[in-house]
């Protein structure tokens, strides 16, 4: 064989190397979603382009890619979190009713809240890896409860369905800043949640590409009992997981409280099935083991798009639920299909 042949031989195999890459990732099948859904409301909507149109699709997309990252890492790992809507409220109510009973400053609250939102998730990861227990199970129990929770202790300490206004308290303006503010670039006003959403998926990304504890979610997700053999911590990771979901619950929560100064104590139900199905639609499969942060990203992008991107269309918003469904089902369909190429690949 010649220099020549050997360089296209060479050539070949980068190639194919390339190919095989590009198709065994996660979020292929959403990113050729996204563009279409782009390209679709790009045509249908005449103001889908302007550019405070595009930044309220981002908010949009952040507002849900908030939770949807955790919700994706936990799903990489083999488990679901059917209480990460109602968290979400838990720790908005509770910043919110600790800062004004104890008449502390507003980030008491919002540090009391950390505490707590974390505890519930450690709560669900340890009553997982001691019972046994689906976590489907575990979490409705959680869902439900959280759920009643929120509605009982509102009523029990304000009286009301809804928190006292907090908007005067020391320490509002700048906790708004961090979790509600609006930044403008170019004349445009961009919601803060989007600098928290792309930090969350850079630092998921980075934890499962670059790091030991992403060996660990992978591993775990695909075969807990092989994982627990090779020596990985199975237990302390899903817990880690599950106070992940906390965390984002957290970041929602306190944009929540801090958007709108009072919270309805009934607000979030149904959202954590909004998180799942934006982690499926970017990739994360159902069974574990696969998925990615960017592709959770991508999946709430195309969210926040198709809610939006309705209202631009002046269509009416009762077809959105329809288009989110065809959405996930064509999304899993695709990925199933890449899959399946990257599969013949090797």
């Amino acid at each position: 064989m010649n220099a020549t042949q050997v360089k296209a031989a060479d050539e070949r195999i980068l190639q194919t190397s390339r190919l095989r890459k590009l198709l065994g990732r996660p979020e292929l099948g959403s990113v050729v979603g996204a563009i279409a859904v782009f390209v679709f409301f790009a045509f249908f909507a005449d103001s889908f382009l302007h550019a405070a149109s595009l930044s309220t699709v981002l908010y949009a997309a952040s507002t849900i890619g908030i939770m949807a990252v955790p919700v994706a890492l936990l799903m990489i790992g083999g488990e679901f979190d059917l209480s990460a809507g109602v968290m979400v409220t838990s720790s908005a109510l509770v910043s919110s009713m600790f800062s004004y009973q104890m008449t502390a400053n507003v980030w008491v609250g919002v540090v009391v809240s950390l505490l707590v939102t974390l505890a519930i998730g450690a709560f669900n990861g340890f009553m997982l890896t001691r019972t046994k227990l689906p976590s489907f199970i575990i979490t409705l129990g959680t869902f439900l409860m959280l759920t009643g929770l929120n509605l009982g202790f509102t009523k029990l300490v304000d009286g009301t369905v809804s928190t006292k206004s907090i908007a005067d308290m020391e320490g509002f303006p700048s906790a708004q800043d961090v979790f509600a503010s609006t930044i403008t670039i170019g004349g445009v006003g961009f919601k803060v949640t989007i600098l928290w959403w792309l930090a969350l998926v850079a630092v998921a990304s980075w934890i499962l590409l670059r790091t030991r504890a992403g060996n660990w979610i992978f591993a775990v997700g695909g075969n807990k009992d092989a994982a627990r053999a090779v020596g990985v911590p199975v237990a302390k990771t899903k817990i880690g997981l599950y106070m992940g979901v906390g965390f984002g619950a957290w970041i929602s929560g306190q944009h929540l409280l801090f958007s709108y100064d009072v919270v309805q104590s009934g607000e979030g139900v149904g959202n954590e099935l909004i998180y799942i199905i934006a982690a499926v639609i970017g990739g994360c499969l159902i069974t574990g083991g696969y998925g990615s942060a960017v592709g959770s990203a991508v999946g709430a992008f195309i969210f926040g798009m198709t809610s939006k991107g309705i209202v631009f269309a002046e269509w009416n918003p009762d077809w959105f639920k329809f288009f989110l469904g065809a959405m996930l089902l064509l999304a899993t369909l695709l990925n199933a299909w890449v899959r399946k190429r990257a599969e013949a690949t090797k």
